[in-house]
């Protein structure tokens, strides 16, 4: 393919070094990228992800704002980003409620506290020495703009491909054209003959975030409204097992990837067209953990 993706990277206990054999794989695979979520230290893993590899762009999709406090983190993105000759990206965000509430912190005003962080982070430089390009997390509009003032890029996860272009609208005209502007989105894939049973996949993945009232938000934004609705109904009723049923095919096909080999390419293709320029496959498999799924990817894009 001339439009290569990159790959979302995670590492859990028991694998963190067979997770920097899949980063120096992936690299040598000719991948775009490799972002790390916060999951298993996304920022450790991005610095040994600057040690291990030499040519590949990465980051963190994304750190969450309140884990660490911003000095803190300026010193480990400079670190970061001086160790790997200039390839890493700051990738941060408010996380979410629940996530929040494990680590005992309080979630803000998502906005005004990204925009504080950011000053903070900054003024840091003079003691921490040049630091990465930040990208913030987004949805909808307030985030996407502030973006676009502050930031060098601009994350979605599991956005709806049909409300990307409104999305983007967002940004100034300059920066919807990619150029030095990061525009990611977290993309989940199952690559499976058996369409079915890779739906069934996606549909498990989604179920999470259908509980979190931004993607609920953001999903109605996006079109979705009658179904968000039913999926309230179902969580106010205590019938949470049910919601992964209630998404119709066509929002599936609309926030992921999934089928073929070249079905999946063939919709990678329509995100680059949709104006994300770093599409960043998340991996799934019907067969397997994280291991198989990249395998299956890794044949997908031999």
């Amino acid at each position: 393919m001339d439009r290569m993706p990159a790959v979302a990277l995670a590492a859990a206990v028991g694998r963190r070094l067979r997770t920097l054999d899949l980063a120096r794989e992936i690299e040598q695979r000719g991948f775009s990228g490799i972002y790390c979520a916060s999951f298993g230290d996304g920022l450790a893993l991005c610095e040994a992800i600057a040690l291990g590899t030499q040519r590949i762009a990465f980051g963190t999709a994304i750190a969450n704002i309140y884990a660490r406090n911003p000095l803190d983190y300026a010193a480990t993105a400079a670190f970061i980003h001086e160790i790997s000759g200039g390839r890493f990206r700051f990738g941060i965000g408010v996380s979410h409620g629940p996530t929040n509430a494990r680590l005992g912190v309080h979630t803000g005003k998502p906005v005004q506290d990204i925009r504080q962080f950011v000053e903070r982070y900054r003024a840091a430089e003079a003691q921490s020495g040049p630091l990465p390009p930040v990208v913030l997390a987004t949805l909808r509009r307030r985030m996407v703009e502030l973006a676009g003032e502050i930031a060098q890029g601009a994350v979605w996860a599991n956005a709806a491909r049909s409300h990307m272009g409104a999305s983007l609208a967002h940004l100034p005209a300059d920066k919807r054209q990619g150029g030095d502007f990061f525009i990611g989105n977290m993309l989940p894939v199952c690559i499976d003959d058996d369409r079915r049973a890779a739906a069934a996949v996606m549909r498990r993945t989604l179920t999470g975030y259908l509980l979190l009232p931004n993607y609920q938000n953001y999903w109605i934004e996006a079109g979705y409204g009658e179904e968000i609705a039913a999926v309230r109904a179902a969580i106010a009723r205590g019938e949470r097992e049910t919601i992964a049923d209630m998404m119709p095919e066509r929002w599936l096909q609309d926030v992921t990837l999934y089928g073929s080999k070249a079905e999946v390419r063939e919709g990678l293709e329509a995100w680059f067209d949709a104006g994300v320029s770093t599409p960043i496959l998340v991996p799934s498999s019907t067969r397997g953990g994280q291991l198989k799924a990249f395998e299956e990817l890794f044949a997908a894009f031999a």
